[in-house]
């Protein structure tokens, strides 16, 4: 590779761990690029110099491991572009797919940083932005939360509700209408940094990245008489940000399933992680035992039962997933209900005597 194509690459997030992954392959005839956007059965590729369409190698084909995002590499001739390998992630948006089977879902790879847009209006949902930041942190990457549609009115209290969710997690207040904080999205943004823009369908994500991209590269349509944008993005795609960083717009996401990676938990909830550590025992489970410092906080009202039930409900998820994706854990899951069963039935058993 040449130093002005590498040049190229760079500005689209190349660095020296794609490069050495790329050299590792040892093959000639292919070369690096990046996807950029996901036509379902074609896939826009951006190499140094060209973007073409190209299609899925054999050996990537059934299982369609590609997402907007990733390395690349092709074997592009003047009558085709096939892509004969994905390179190792630094970092992936993951979902549970959909369907019965557990599996994985990329969503966006190689990303840098995570907004997360929400609006500043009565589609607002503390317990939503929770969820969509256990997703950045098991990301891998950096969280901004975008609080969108501040025309509407005065983001203030919206701010203020955000800082007992996300601490320490820088936040944005921008209108799409008119432009404000655009800048300081962008400054999130440098030359090679590649964000991703997830949330609900309708919170002004493609006016968004309009606005970030300083053209009217993605379609939006008219607010609806409900109060609420629809959302018209039908592909994933990665563009360029004029301050030389790289956006992913996503179809709009209602709800997002989490994947595997219980520990990004500890990330969203630190306050209860902080309040476990004060109960009197290590193992505690936070319902009936005794010292329980999480539920002195609840009947304190120092910790919201919303926020609590918000934790639970994620660890729930994580654990299923868990459970679905590990032999192991299936074997342990039906051997706790087992004795949890028994348990049951030997009081039953007990009662009866004495009865």
């Amino acid at each position: 590779m040449n130093s002005d194509d590498r040049a190229e690459l760079e500005v689209l997030g190349w660095n020296e761990r794609f490069a050495a992954a790329f050299d590792a392959l040892g093959d000639e005839s292919v070369r690096a690029g990046r996807l950029a956007a996901d036509y379902s059965t074609k896939f826009l590729v951006q190499l140094a110099g060209s973007a073409p369409l190209a299609t899925l190698g054999s050996a990537l084909r059934d299982a369609r491991l590609v997402a907007v995002g990733d390395w690349v590499a092709v074997r592009h001739t003047p009558g085709a572009t096939e892509i004969r390998a994905v390179l190792p992630r630094q970092s992936a948006i993951t979902r549970e797919a959909p369907g019965r089977e557990t599996a994985a879902q990329v969503i966006a790879a190689n990303v840098d940083v995570v907004f997360i847009a929400t609006s500043a209006d009565t589609d607002f949902n503390l317990r939503r932005i929770e969820r969509l930041l256990t997703v950045a942190y098991q990301s891998g990457a950096a969280p901004v939360i975008v609080l969108t549609k501040v025309d509407l009115g005065n983001p203030d209290p919206f701010e203020a509700e955000l800082q007992t969710i996300a601490t320490g997690v820088p936040v944005v207040a921008v209108s799409g209408l008119t432009g404000a904080g655009i800048e300081a999205v962008r400054q999130h943004l440098s030359r090679g940094k590649t964000g991703v823009l997830v949330g609900s369908s309708g919170v002004g994500k493609s006016t968004l990245i309009n606005r970030l991209v300083g053209e009217d590269m993605l379609r939006t349509a008219d607010v609806h008489r409900s109060g609420q944008g629809r959302h018209t993005t039908s592909h994933r795609q990665l563009l360029k940000v004029p301050s030389g960083g790289l956006i992913i717009d996503t179809p709009g996401l209602r709800e997002i399933q989490l994947w595997a990676g219980a520990e990004a938990l500890t990330e969203v909830f630190a306050d209860i992680d902080d309040l476990a550590l004060g109960c009197r025992f290590t193992d505690c489970r936070h319902d009936t035992e005794p010292g329980c410092a999480v539920v002195a906080a609840l009947e304190g009202g120092t910790l919201e039962p919303s926020r609590f039930a918000s934790y639970r409900k994620l660890q729930r998820e994580l654990r299923a997933i868990a459970v679905r994706a590990d032999v192991r854990l299936q074997i342990e899951e039906r051997r706790k209900w087992k004795l949890i069963h028994r348990s049951v039935k030997d009081q039953m058993n007990v009662r009866r005597r004495l009865g």
